[in-house]
């Protein structure tokens, strides 16, 4: 049996966790719930968009920061019925890593706790109030092409392409073409120009837009019919 992995973490005085494995930050320097919104929840219109049934996938679960966002933003717009997110993460952080985290950011810490009991209990698939969640460990090159579900829209959060490129090379980003539903969305933090070309080859039109403070451009894009 393949010994599980986890993320091995130092933190910065500022509270911020780096990833050992890959030498970058879990999250913005800045503000990391503020770059969440920008990025992901922005970046795929969620606000409009969430509707029963709607479906988001995600490369790199972190901190789980991203997922809670998503849950208030889905909060937000009324808790439409049957709404899910997986994710796929080879290094799972422990959760008590993930609970010191998450405490730089008030408003998530506040809806973390059921995720968090769930999580140092080991479960990777569990509820909260009707929104679904699974994280699926392992590498994401291997696990997606077991995945059979479809994404209404695409968290690309891998770290940086010059230190995690795996988790941003064309045979992946194909993969997640296909696991698009019409219309699909994805929106990321980078815009290095070799992610974007592999998502246009993967069959996204794919824009370069305002990134999240300091940071320049980020990408998004839909997938064309």
């Amino acid at each position: 049996m393949t010994k599980r992995q986890t993320a091995k973490i130092t933190w910065k005085d500022s509270g911020v966790p780096v990833a050992e494995q890959f030498d970058d930050p879990y999250f913005s320097l800045e503000d990391g719930l503020a770059e969440t919104r920008h990025v992901f929840i922005e970046g795929n219109d969620l606000a409009t968009r969430y509707c029963p049934g709607f479906q988001i996938a995600e490369l790199g679960f972190g901190t789980g920061l991203n997922m809670l966002a998503a849950f208030i933003a889905w909060r937000a717009a009324g808790s439409p019925e049957g709404a899910g997110f997986t994710s796929l993460e080879a290094f799972p952080m422990e959760a008590a890593d993930i609970e010191r985290a998450l405490q730089s950011f008030p408003e998530a810490y506040a809806v973390a706790g059921p995720f968090l009991t769930i999580w140092e209990q080991g479960a990777r698939r569990f509820d909260l109030d009707g929104f679904t969640v699974e994280v699926i460990e392992g590498d994401a090159r291997e696990t997606i092409a077991a995945w059979d579900g479809k994404a209404d829209a695409w968290f690309l959060d891998g770290f940086s392409p010059a230190k995690n490129p795996e988790l941003w090379g064309e045979g992946l980003m194909r993969d997640v073409g296909r696991h698009t539903a019409p219309n699909g969305t994805f929106a990321t933090y980078t815009a290095a120009g070799f992610v974007r070309r592999a998502l246009d080859a993967a069959g996204f039109d794919v824009e370069r837009v305002a990134g999240y403070g300091r940071k320049r451009h980020m990408s998004r894009g839909i997938l064309r019919p």
